[in-house]
Parts: structure tokens; sequence; C-alpha cells
């Protein structure tokens, strides 16, 4: 038998689909389909899924077992860019969300770390954090967009509209919903880590609207606590148990790591495009979700732990049901889909090192410890200064104030710390006076680091670690952080009719999405993008579907 029977059944299934979608192609065209514009609400609506920690292969791995209406509307009846990977080093939640939505690295849009040390505040603060607001429960500071050095699609969008067009974000985690969304978002939505309510804070407006505090108050999030999560096979993934005894952020850890999360997170969204009217305006309207939980399940387990192909196709399942519902309620022929990811992850250093490839775990406290052991040793021999404020295996944040205390200038720290760096371990490193001269050499590598300069954060270094090297936390497994490819290769990927469906392999970067998308709009692309148009996979105005 040349083909087993469910490569047969794929081919099959497969073809049915790309003739419907191509019938559905040349009904439009007979219609009279135009070059879309937002200001005539064509699209009516445009829907950007960005899955944390979603690394480039992923849909390659799973492919065989995907379902028909998920990601196999990107794979197979879209345009999807196989070869796509950031140009930067600092590969974190925070700056891959910004670059997303801005299309700029960080030395355009400024953020380069998911924290940094806030001098006028003098302590670290996460991205985003911002006192001028408040959260909407009243528990402390709220989180605003207002840390952005450059506006992103949604802003051009509402600038293009006169503000007609309506722009959501929404998130587990306040970063991927606060820079996404923009300066002019609507609203911008994250979860109580404590709980899994909904917030927001005051930036957006000062009381929830009536549907999302019912919402809160009807128990929904509660009743994902003691789920089990099986895979398609049925055996048991794992289990959502509650705690005897509350802690802090319980919800977020415990449940933001099941699919159960993915639900929540999807649910939220359809009723934000039925609350909010989503898709019924005067001009294209635009919904940002980024599911959190894949990025949790693998700090805690790593890409290659059984659990997370099981948590792929879940999120397969959830997608197709998702837009299953935005085609009945809009039509998907009035939407485009688009997809990405915020970075990729590198492999768990125990499983890379049972396969004989050069690894180390560095522990965040241990590998802290040792650089600011070497910096007493140069400038406080016998003495135990605090010449860090924190540390990973990429960011290095130090004690300015112990630095000048010292009379050691901040180019001359950041050097130190650099060198000290090297002693344990590190291949190199780049400071930040270096990089805001602009001085790196002309190499892959040093392109990177300069598109990961932020005027942000005081005295910083940036190391370049070996590869399969990664600074965890206690209980962690893997992470990201790095410029090797694990780390930048994410998916872009589209679906819709202006997008002619194939497997694109030509060079592409995350920040060649809105530049896609601004120019098939016919809005402006933000203020300091840096993408390209991915013309390749356009469909021409008047071209029959084939």
């Amino acid at each position: 038998m040349l083909f087993p029977p469910q490569a047969v059944n794929y081919c099959r299934m497969k073809t049915i689909l790309q003739r419907t979608f191509a019938v559905l192609l040349v009904c439009l065209a007979l219609a009279g389909f135009a070059p879309a514009s937002a200001y005539d609400a064509q699209p009516k609506l445009v829907v950007i899924i960005i899955i944390d920690q979603f690394r480039g292969d992923y849909l390659d791995r799973v492919h065989g077992q995907l379902g028909q209406g998920g990601f196999r509307l990107f794979t197979d009846l879209g345009a999807h860019f196989v070869n796509c990977n950031y140009n930067y080093a600092n590969t974190e939640t925070g700056p891959g969300h910004a670059t997303l939505f801005t299309g700029a690295y960080s030395d355009g849009h400024g953020v380069f770390a998911n924290e940094w040390w806030d001098g006028a505040r003098k302590k670290m603060v996460p991205v985003g954090s911002d006192d001028t607001v408040k959260l909407l429960d009243g528990t402390g500071a709220g989180f605003s967009p207002r840390v952005l050095l450059a506006d992103t699609i949604g802003d051009e969008l509402k600038l293009s509209t006169d503000n007609k067009s309506r722009v959501f974000a929404i998130s587990l985690k306040p970063r991927a919903a606060v820079l996404p969304g923009g300066y002019t978002a609507n609203a911008a939505y994250w979860v109580d880590a404590d709980n899994g309510h909904w917030q927001t804070s005051t930036y957006y407006m000062n009381a929830l609207p009536d549907w999302v505090a019912k919402l809160n108050a009807s128990g929904k999030a509660e009743g994902y606590w003691n789920q089990e999560w099986k895979n398609a096979s049925g055996k048991v993934m794992g289990n959502a148990r509650k705690p005897a005894k509350a802690g802090i952020a319980d919800w977020y850890n415990i449940v933001g790591k099941t699919p159960q999360a993915n639900d929540y997170e999807l649910e939220f969204a359809r009723d934000i495009i039925e609350r909010e009217k989503l898709g019924e305006g005067p001009t294209t309207d635009l919904l940002i979700v980024s599911l959190s939980a894949n990025d949790l399940l693998g700090h805690a387990l790593g890409p290659n732990a059984p659990q997370m192909p099981a948590m792929i196709l879940a999120t397969d399942r959830q997608l197709s049901s998702f837009f299953s519902f935005i085609g009945q309620r809009i039509g998907l022929a009035n939407v485009w889909l688009a997809l990405s990811s915020d970075h990729g992850v590198g492999p768990a250093p125990e499983y890379a090192a049972s396969l004989k490839i050069p690894a180390a775990d560095v522990r965040f406290k241990k590998l802290g410890e040792q650089v600011n052991a070497a910096l007493n040793a140069r400038f406080s021999p016998g003495k135990n200064v605090s010449y860090l404020r924190a540390f990973s295996v990429t960011n290095v944040f130090l004690n300015e104030d112990a630095f000048t205390a010292a009379k050691i200038k901040e180019e001359d720290a950041e050097h130190a710390a650099g060198e000290a760096l090297k002693q344990v371990g590190m291949r190199g490193y780049y400071t930040r006076s270096q990089l805001a001269r602009g001085e790196a050499p002309n190499t892959a590598e040093g392109i990177q680091y300069l598109h990961s300069y932020s005027p942000y954060g005081g005295w910083w270094v940036l190391s370049v670690p070996p590869p399969f090297t990664v600074s965890l936390w206690e209980g962690g497994q893997a992470t990201h952080g790095t410029p090797y490819f694990y780390d930048t290769h994410v998916p872009v990927a589209f679906f819709g009719l202006p997008f002619e469906p194939g497997t694109y392999r030509t060079h592409c970067e995350p920040v060649d999405m809105v530049a896609t998308l601004a120019s098939l709009l016919g809005i402006n692309a933000p203020s300091k993008e840096v993408g390209r148009v991915l013309t390749e996979a356009l469909r021409q105005p008047g071209r029959s579907a084939q």
C-alpha cells in the first residue's frame, strides 16, 4: 500500500476544503470583490491570535493530527510563513507583543524586557505598570500602554477611521493585553491572578461594563477549578486542583497552564464580539486575543513534554469552535484572521543534555551571586556590596547607586559587569551605553542586539549566553529570552480573501504582520514600523481562484 488510510483521508479532506474555499472565492469575485478598505468595513473584523511561547515548528510537529477548522485554516487554506524569526535578542513576552503590533523592534518601541528598573519609582516594575492609573478593583497600580514609544496598528486603524473602529485586546497577562491594544484601545482586559476575574485599569474606563461585572460575579472563573484535562486518547494530562489554602496567583499559575484557560479566554472573546457588536459598525474592527496557557505550561514542563502536543491539539479544537462562531455570526468572508507568537522556547536543559547537546541550567540566584562576588572582588574586596538590582541569564540591571558611591561611571560599571558575566560562562555582552551609541559589530548577532536597545531601565547589560544555556527559577524547566533560533522562530500566518493559500518559505519577520495588514486595509502603518508587505502571499484583485 503506497499510502496509509489516514493519509488518503487527509488528502481527500484537504481537497474538499480547498475546493470549498475556491468556490467561495469565485462567488465573491463574481459578486464584485474589490480590494478591502477599513473605511467601508471591508473586512468587517480582523482577529489576531497570538499564542504565547508557540515555536515556529510546533504546527509541523502535530500537523497530521489537526482537525479541520482550527490551525488548518492557516496551514492548508491560508498563507503560512514557516521561515519567520525575530531579529532581536530579547525574546520575551513584553517585547514580543510590542513588536508584533508596532511593527518595530525594541529600539523603536522601547519595550526590551518584561520588567526593568524604574529610577523615578526606585524599584523594578513590570512592563506597562503605571502609577497614574489604578486597577478597577482598587488593589493597586494599574497598567497602561504609555510605556510604548511607538503606536500600534490598532491606533492607526482608529486614526484612519476617525475613531469609528473598535479595538479590544485580551490575555491572561496584563502586558499581553495593554501593549497589543495600543494607546487608543476601547479596552484591554486581563485576569486577576488570584481568582481569574477579568479586570482592567482606569486608563480605559472608570467601571467595568455591566456584562463583565456580571460575568465575574457568575462564578465562571471558579468553575475551572478541579477539572482534569485529557488528550485525544482520553489520557489524563493534568488537573487544575484547587489548593486547600489559598495562595498568591493560584488561579493564574494552576488553571492558567491548562487548556481550560484558553477556553476561558476564547469564551470572553465571544462575549466581546457579541456585547460590543464587533463587525457590525461602519468601519473595520480589531480583536486581539493572546492565549497565555501554552507559555505557562511550557515553562513548567519544557517543549518536549507529552503535555505540550496535547495542549496544541486542544488549542486547535478550541480555535476551530471559535472560528466557527465568528463564521456563523459575521461570516468568514467578512473576516481576516492572523496568527503568530511572541517568542519560541529552548529545550529543557536536562532533556537537551540527555541527547548529548551541551546545555546548562543556571539558576537566577546562583548566577547573580557569582557576578556580584566578582564585582566585589574588583571594587570592594572583603565587602558584600549589592552591585546588581536584578538578574537573569540575559538581562542584568545594575545598582547605579552602589557604583556611584564607588566613583565608577556608568560605562565603566557596565563593562565591569559584562566582564564578570564572561567569568561565569557567558560568551559576550553588550552594554546600554554601547548600544545607545549604535555601536555593535556589523554581524547578524550585532544587529540583533542593536534592535534590543531601549532608553529605559537605568544602567544595564545584555549578555550573550552559550546556546542551550537558560536561567531558570525554582520549579521551572524551560524558558526563552536568547538570540538563538529556538527562541526567535515563530509562525506568521493569515486566512482571508486577500491571501493566496500556500506554505511560504521566503524570509519573514514578525514585524511584517502589521505592515501587511495595514497595507491591505489602506491605512498608515504604525509610526516606527520596519517590516515589509508580504506581497508573495497576496491574491491580486480580479484574479480567479484556483
